[in-house]
């Protein structure tokens, strides 16, 4: 009776945190199309994007629908999918440390939007995703053949990762230097930034990152049986092989178009899962949702500080997230090492 009224109250208070970070997501987004250059009240924003009486015309206006709000929700598909897939592959690969720049995916998708960007003089914008998924599929492939079998040992399969995203990385800095034409757009796409969010982008992004996060919302609950051995997942009706390839499908698929759209953007997968998990004390796949809202918000904020920190000039989007990401994966870190020793 009281592990049910328990289990109850956990319930109601993870529900909670999930309505608390779409709040947190909803403020955070008006916040972000309000502030700067050219600064928009609050109540002026909220009245022009749902089209109330009282909404912003001219140049405001314009600013507000199709400069910053296509931005802003670029950022809350990126942020959801890298957040979502960052827990998705901690679970698949027991390791708290995994994501999926360090897995190798999103150096592979990388490689692979370079090759669309300098390989061509049209615009393959609405392809660009397809490349880079394609990228970091064989990036995650070759991981896997590295490490010696298939979802090896987590810890050779995330050197496996390391070293398959630095030879990507090289080579897609050679192809940088064979079409210099290309570099800015490259250099920009690299260093990670939403400076060229448009509806376009958005649409196209919304569509892949849906279908992932569709599919990965579906089966966060299976996904848990993967913490047990293959024996006990087989046992609770659980097929983990089958399992794992649509998870790490699903996830590289977020990933790539996260790439695709935004640059490399880094520690967001790692950061928000362990943010989520700390607050619901629930296992990060039956928070995925949560986690999701929680990567948008996070990722949604990196940029507004992106835009106004050095205002009139921005900084790399990834440039935020690797100085709030990297000391807190360096506490991961080392307070994995004292639970195994």
């Amino acid at each position: 009776m009281l592990s049910t009224e328990h289990g109850a109250i956990a319930r109601i208070w993870n529900w909670r945190i999930t309505a608390f970070c779409g709040l947190i997501l909803f403020l955070v987004a008006i916040a972000a199309v309000s502030f700067g250059p050219i600064e928009i009240s609050f109540f002026k924003v909220f009245k022009t994007i749902f089209d109330l009486p009282g909404a912003s015309t001219g140049i405001n206006r314009t600013v507000i629908l199709e400069l910053r709000l296509p931005r802003v929700i670029l950022g809350i598909l990126v942020g959801a999918a890298l957040a979502t897939s960052g827990a998705v592959y901690q679970t698949v690969f027991h390791n708290p440390l995994a994501d999926p720049y360090l897995l190798g995916a999103a150096s592979g998708a990388g490689l692979g939007a370079t090759i669309a960007i300098t390989s061509t003089h049209h615009n393959l914008s609405g392809a660009l995703p397809i490349f880079a998924f394609l990228g970091g599929v064989l990036a995650v492939l070759t991981s896997f053949f590295i490490s010696g079998k298939f979802f090896a040992d987590p810890n050779s399969l995330l050197l496996s990762g390391i070293a398959v995203g630095s030879f990507a990385t090289a080579i897609q800095t050679y192809l940088q230097q064979r079409h210099s034409a290309a570099l800015r757009p490259v250099y920009s796409w690299i260093l990670g930034d939403l400076t060229n969010a448009s509806w376009s982008v958005v649409a196209w992004s919304a569509i892949y990152i849906a279908i992932a996060l569709v599919i990965l919302f579906s089966v966060a609950k299976q996904l848990d049986g993967l913490m047990l051995s293959d024996e006990e997942a087989y046992s609770l009706g659980i097929n983990p092989k089958r399992l794992r390839i649509i998870a790490v499908a699903a996830a590289t698929l977020a990933t790539a178009t996260a790439v695709s759209a935004s640059g490399l953007i880094g520690f967001v997968g790692i950061v928000v899962p362990h943010l989520v998990r700390g607050l619901t004390h629930r296992v990060t796949n039956r928070s995925l949702i949560t986690i999701a809202m929680a990567g948008a918000a996070f990722l949604v904020l990196a940029d507004l500080g992106a835009r106004t920190l050095l205002s009139p000039a921005e900084l790399p989007i990834g440039v935020i997230t690797a100085f709030v990401g990297a000391p807190f994966f360096l506490v991961v870190l080392r307070n994995r090492r004292k639970v195994s020793q």
